[in-house]
């Protein structure tokens, strides 16, 4: 058989390929040659994936509960995947820097469009009944959402609004102590910690101090401020860190906040009379003010920050 010389140039391609790594190439093309082709559901492992939802109740809509939240951290996990290639590049430059955040904005944007799949994809009577079957497990609980915070500012910016310029010195293991999400997990009536809080500070605080201190000099602010500095902050790169800034910190949490108001409103009262946690005062951005780039912001726009959604919602 006559081999191409397209053919032939590849095989001696493989030839130096795998004598330079001390490998016999003749064992890999037994392996070829003895290999099934790969399938699609082989390859992302589908008869695996679509086992992973196991509902705790008969309620039909629980299982749309799970997917949607599995769903979720897989858009993070994607998000995540583009923070650590930003982190790691050496050296960064403005372009890959500007493709990575699109690419994270993208993943923010599919999520929230979608998030109508919680604010009216399921009913409220069935939510109800098996909700309460999954406590203290919570969305709350999201540790690769909170790793992305880590990567996208300064700590300091995650840190309780009364409490940030008082710790602005402070060292990241202080300043975790008093991080914005803790607030969202505390209960109204005495002021301790929930159970919640508690599964998930023991799973990832060690991870989550250990991530701020890796990227106190690689966080995208402090990236941004650099390149600020050296005049490579390009018009398209600042537009996608305030769009991230608002993805993460406006549109995602007011997602939240308005399937909240669907499913779970009540008055605080109520709400502190059960031993719960006031999400009316923690999801809502224009009270946090949590601001990954304060930098790229008016006065004005910072003073309204999100105030127009929530309008907009409660009106």
């Amino acid at each position: 058989m006559q081999f191409s010389p397209e053919i032939e140039g590849r095989l001696a391609q493989l030839q130096e390929k795998y004598e330079a790594m001390g490998q016999d190439m003749n064992s890999y093309l037994d392996g070829l040659l003895y290999a099934d082709f790969l399938t699609y559901w082989d390859y992302i492992h589908l008869d695996t994936l679509l086992s992973l939802q196991s509902p705790k109740t008969p309620f039909p809509d629980e299982e749309i509960f799970i997917i949607y939240h599995q769903i979720t951290e897989l858009y993070f996990k994607l998000a995540l995947h583009e923070c650590q290639q930003i982190a790691a590049a050496q050296p960064l430059t403005v372009d890959f820097f500007t493709a990575r955040l699109k690419r994270i904005n993208r993943y923010f944007g599919a999520l929230t469009q979608s998030f109508e799949i919680m604010v009216d994809g399921m009913e409220k009577e069935q939510f109800l009944k098996f909700r309460m079957s999954l406590l203290p497990a919570s969305g709350f609980q999201s540790g690769q959402y909170r790793m992305i915070e880590i990567y996208a500012t300064d700590f300091i910016n995650l840190v309780a609004k009364d409490k940030r310029e008082e710790l602005r010195t402070a060292t990241i293991d202080e300043q975790f102590e008093y991080l914005y999400w803790k607030f969202g997990a505390t209960e109204l009536s005495t002021g301790k910690k929930t159970l919640t809080l508690k599964q998930f500070e023991k799973k990832y605080a060690k991870t989550f101090i250990e991530l701020g201190k890796a990227n106190v000099g690689y966080n995208f602010n402090t990236l941004a401020l650099k390149f600020e500095a050296e005049g490579r902050l390009t018009p398209e790169l600042k537009a996608e860190l305030r769009q991230l800034d608002v993805n993460v910190n406006v549109n995602w949490p007011l997602s939240h906040y308005k399937s909240a108001v669907r499913y779970l409103n009540r008055e605080p009262e109520e709400i502190k009379a059960t031993g719960g946690t006031n999400w009316q005062k923690y999801l809502p951005p224009r009270f946090q003010k949590r601001i990954f780039y304060p930098s790229l912001w008016s006065a004005d726009e910072v003073e309204n920050w999100g105030k127009a959604w929530v309008d907009s919602v409660l009106g």
